[in-house]
């Protein structure tokens, strides 16, 4: 076990969603979420190399392996769609940027999100 749990409210409610077939987007730190729920699910938490200044919590990509997910390296304006259980993921403020790269991220993982629905 990791030692993290999710919260049983946020737990019941993703997996009511992707029962449902409902596409889920998460950003920042919500991943591991993901993580912590779906065994196997691919997300990105952004880059997973510890020590770069633009990365700070690059360590959060081990917890989403150490939980039995899949990390996928992206940058901070991109996106990671996990088409199997349609989730999309955006590292957002896992990233030290500029606000407009951040903004571009997570309006990707929106329209993302839409088109799944």
């Amino acid at each position: 076990s990791s030692g993290i749990n999710a919260e049983y409210g946020v737990s019941r409610v993703l997996k009511e969603f992707h029962g449902a077939g409902k596409p889920i987007g998460l950003c920042c730190i919500a991943p591991v979420i993901a993580a912590k729920v779906f065994e196997g699910v691919e997300v990105t938490v952004g880059s997973d190399v510890e020590g770069q200044d633009k990365w700070p919590y690059a360590g959060a990509a081990g917890a989403v392996k150490a939980m039995g997910g899949q990390h996928v390296v992206t940058d901070v304006n991109q996106t990671h769609i996990d088409p199997k259980n349609k989730v999309v993921t955006t590292p957002a403020f896992m990233c030290e940027t500029a606000v407009h790269e951040i903004y571009d991220g997570v309006g990707k993982m929106v329209e993302e999100v839409l088109k799944l629905a």
